[in-house]
C-alpha cells in the first residue's frame, strides 16, 4: 500500500505539479495528469484485488488524494469522483457489467463519475426532482444535472433519479449510464472560480434509455446507498483534497518567505515576525486536519458508533481550514500572490470549491448539530 502512496507522490511531483498552472490558466482537461494516473495503475487503487485492482483501504486512498491535491486539485477532484463511482459499482453485485467495468478501471481504461446534484434541488443531492419512467424493461431518464465532474470526459456516469411512481423525496434509484448513451448531453461549459480543469459542467439527460439491468440499487434504495457508500467516501476524499490544497499553500508560502528579500534591509521576508506567525498558524491548521482526516479513515476501516459523526465533521472541518490557510497565504505573500506569481492564488480559489460542494459546509454543520442532539438528519 505504501507503494501506491509513493507512486502518487512521484506522479504528483513529475506530472501534476508540472501542468497544474497551465491547466488552471487555460481551464482545460488535465490530459497529461489523468493519463499518468491511468498508466501508473492508480485508477484501480480502490478496486478490489479480485478484479485486478490494488484494493486499498480508505486510509491509503485518503493519503493518495491528499498528495494529488497538493500538486493539482482539479486532477484530485477527477480522481476522487472516480473512486466514489467505483465504490457504487463495486457494491452493485447484481449489475451484470460490474466485473467488466471494475477490471477496466483496474487496467486504467475506464473513468467514471457521479451525476447526482440537479438544478431543481441544487446542493440537496439526495433529493432529485427528476423521475424515471418505466417502459417495459427500459427506464427513461430525463434530468438536468449540475456539477458533474468529468462531464463529457468520463466513460460512464452514476446517475440518480427519483424512482418511478413515487412521491417520496428520498425514494430514488441509481443507474449506470455509459458515455455514448443517446440523449446524454453536455449542456454547458465549465468556467468555475477554481478547480478549472475538472470539467465540472452541467449535463442533461433527454429520455436516456437505461435497461433495468443497469440499476445499481434496488428501486427506491438509492438513498441508503448514498448514505452508506457514497457519503463516507466522498466526505473523506473531499476532506483529504482540502488538506492537500492547504498543505500546498503552506509550502509555497514557506518557500516565498525564505526566497524573497527586503534588499534595502538585507533581510529575507522570513525575518518578519508577523509573517512567521501566520506561517505557523497555517502549519498548525494543516497538521490538525491531517491527523483528524487520518482518524476518520481509520474509523471507516473499523466502524463504530461515532463513525458517521466523524465522517460528517471531516469535510466541514477540512474545508474551513483550507479557507483559513489559503487566506493567510494570500495575505502573507501579498502582491506576489495577488498578481498570480505564486501558486497560492490558485490554491486560494481551489479551496473555495469544498465549501459550496454538496453537502455544503452549512448543511454539514446542520447535520452535525442534529446528530449531536439525537435528531434525524432528514
Amino acid at each position: 500500500m505504501c507503494t501506491a502512496i509513493e507512486t502518487a507522490e512521484r506522479v504528483t511531483r513529475e506530472v501534476l505539479a508540472r501542468y497544474a498552472d497551465e491547466v488552471d490558466r487555460e481551464g482545460r482537461w488535465p490530459i497529461e495528469s489523468v493519463a499518468a494516473l491511468k498508466s501508473e495503475g492508480l485508477f484501480g487503487l480502490a478496486v478490489p484485488e479480485e478484479f485486478g485492482g490494488i484494493g486499498a483501504p480508505p486510509s491509503v486512498v485518503s493519503a493518495v488524494v491528499r498528495t494529488l491535491a497538493e500538486g493539482c486539485a482539479a486532477t484530485a477532484m477527477i480522481f476522487m469522483m472516480h473512486v466514489c463511482a467505483q465504490q457504487v459499482i463495486s457494491q452493485a453485485e447484481a449489475f451484470p457489467l460490474r466485473d467488466e467495468v471494475l477490471r477496466a478501471m483496474a487496467r486504467g481504461e475506464h473513468l467514471s463519475t457521479l451525476a447526482f446534484s440537479e438544478k431543481g434541488s441544487r446542493s440537496h443531492f439526495w433529493a432529485p426532482v427528476s423521475q424515471a419512467v418505466v417502459e417495459g424493461d427500459i427506464h427513461r431518464l430525463t434530468a438536468e444535472k449540475s456539477w458533474v465532474t468529468s462531464a463529457g470526459q468520463a466513460d460512464s456516469y452514476i446517475v440518480s433519479t427519483r424512482s418511478p411512481g413515487t412521491t417520496e423525496m428520498t425514494a430514488s434509484t441509481l443507474y449506470y449510464v455509459p458515455r455514448d448513451a443517446p440523449g446524454l448531453i453536455l449542456s454547458g461549459p465549465w468556467t468555475g472560480l477554481g478547480l478549472r480543469g475538472n470539467a465540472s459542467a452541467p449535463m442533461r439527460l433527454d429520455q436516456v434509455a437505461a435497461p433495468t439491468t443497469h440499476q445499481l440499487s434496488g428501486a427506491g434504495e438509492d438513498f441508503g446507498a448514498m448514505l452508506t457508500v457514497v457519503l463516507p467516501w466522498f466526505q473523506l476524499c473531499s476532506a483529504s483534497a482540502s488538506v492537500g490544497i492547504a498543505a500546498a499553500a503552506t509550502a509555497a508560502t514557506r518557500s516565498h518567505l525564505m526566497g524573497s528579500r527586503l534588499e534595502h534591509l538585507d533581510q529575507s521576508l522570513a525575518s518578519l515576525m508577523n509573517l512567521r506567525a501566520r506561517l505557523a498558524q497555517m502549519q498548525i491548521a494543516v497538521d490538525t486536519q491531517r491527523v483528524f482526516v487520518e482518524h476518520v479513515a481509520r474509523r471507516m476501516e473499523s466502524p463504530g458508533p461515532d463513525t458517521m459523526l466523524a465522517v460528517l465533521e471531516s469535510k466541514a472541518g477540512a474545508a474551513e481550514a483550507a479557507l483559513q490557510v489559503t487566506d493567510l497565504a494570500m495575505r502573507t505573500c501579498g502582491g506576489a500572490a495577488f498578481s498570480r506569481h505564486l501558486s497560492v492564488e490558485r490554491n486560494f480559489r481551489d479551496a473555495r470549491a469544498a465549501w459550496v460542494m454538496a453537502p455544503t459546509t452549512d448543511v454539514l454543520h446542520d447535520f452535525i448539530g442534529k446528530a449531536l442532539l439525537d435528531m434525524p438528519l432528514f
